[in-house]
């Protein structure tokens, strides 16, 4: 994915700070999941061989819970644990999760139950951010079908509003901003969106969005200035994520689904999306590009995360079972939403060794 040195090194020390404080709620020895290093370089991050070179932490929708795994498959880190619901948390169709700045927290949002969270990592203390749980509305405060919450570098969250037909930009439970108009559902950029489903942030500040409604992927400034738009070669466009040289990788929430990447114009460079078999895709919803350029998707309606060698078109990793779904281990239930997280070892937790404003 494209990003700027100082995004690199910002999610990078984001991502380290977060495996330590997961491993650390749990009780693990971060050490113990990968190769020793040196001491003197306790934050070094370790690329591992293999489809997957680090964790993935997934957003398992159907069975309201977080999981983090390693490439052996292994669950690193679960929320919300027995001792996290014993003391009142836990979660309700968490659709989608992503590591804040600093790694010390995680934002999920809500989908159905029309609200956003935070998640501290080290307590499992959970913040509501915005939203009134259960309740769907367009007035201050309410949301409908929150999809996509991000926390940017300076504390703003933005999230893709979905049949609200807006993109939202909120600091200490007030909107600040937005791109759309409150329940106007027409394409015509920058006043009026249809309903979105993505809002990814680009390296300049600006946000990537994509309608459904006429599979439209726009592309806005840090102001909200409108810069341009194409149609997807797809019937439901989801998530689209920048890459280098201006490509942008999404995937076609369908069944068959697929996997792909275009230019800003809509022409289609790659594309997985195998008909039937095995490797068929099951209305998948996010894709993203893993360091080593494989591509890792959630499956939703085959309740698995894969990944994909897009040079060989095959499936060479997955974690679940296909069109089966479970809660016990190695199972999900509609995963939607995924991060990548980098590994390493450490001699103590890493939410001590990295603080990042």
């Amino acid at each position: 994915m494209l990003r700027s040195r100082l995004a690199i090194v910002l999610a990078v020390l984001a991502a380290i700070a977060l495996v330590g404080a997961l491993l650390t709620k749990k009780g693990h020895t971060p050490g113990a999941t990968t190769s020793t290093q040196p001491k003197q370089n306790p934050n070094r991050v370790v690329t591992l061989k293999g489809p997957l070179p680090g964790g993935l932490l997934i957003a398992d929708r159907g069975n309201n819970r977080i999981l983090l795994v390693d490439p052996r498959r292994r669950t690193l880190w679960n929320f919300p644990t027995a001792r996290d619901r014993a003391g009142g948390a836990h979660l309700f169709f968490d659709d989608d999760t992503f590591v804040e700045p600093g790694g010390k927290a995680l934002v999920t949002n809500e989908e159905d139950n029309h609200d956003i969270l935070s998640i501290n990592i080290k307590t499992g203390r959970i913040t509501r951010l915005y939203g009134h749980p259960g309740v769907r509305g367009s007035s201050p405060g309410l949301l409908n079908t929150p999809d996509d919450a991000y926390v940017l570098p300076d504390g703003t969250m933005t999230v893709a509003d979905a049949y609200n037909c807006r993109i939202l930009f909120i600091r200490h439970h007030r909107i600040v901003r937005q791109i759309g108009t409150t329940g106007v559902c027409v394409h015509n950029p920058p006043s009026t969106l249809g309903s979105v489903n993505g809002d990814t942030p680009l390296p300049d500040g600006g946000v990537l969005v994509s309608e459904i409604n006429g599979s439209w992927i726009d592309n806005f400034s840090k102001t909200g200035k409108f810069r341009w738009a194409f149609q997807a070669p797809v019937s439901y466009p989801s998530d689209p994520q920048p890459l280098s040289g201006g490509r942008i990788l999404l995937t076609d929430y369908n069944k068959p689904g697929a996997a792909l990447i275009v230019n800003r114009h809509g022409q289609i460079l790659w594309r997985y999306a195998p008909a039937s078999g095995w490797g068929e895709l099951n209305h998948p919803s996010l894709a993203i590009m893993l360091p080593n350029g494989d591509i890792a998707i959630n499956d939703d309606y085959n309740d698995r995360v894969v990944i994909v060698d897009p040079r060989k078109h095959k499936i060479v990793w997955d974690y679940g079972h296909l069109g089966r779904s479970g809660t016990t281990r190695g199972f999900l239930n509609t995963p939607d939403g995924m991060d990548y997280i980098p590994l390493g070892p450490h001699e103590k937790p890493l939410w001590q060794l990295v603080h990042h404003p």
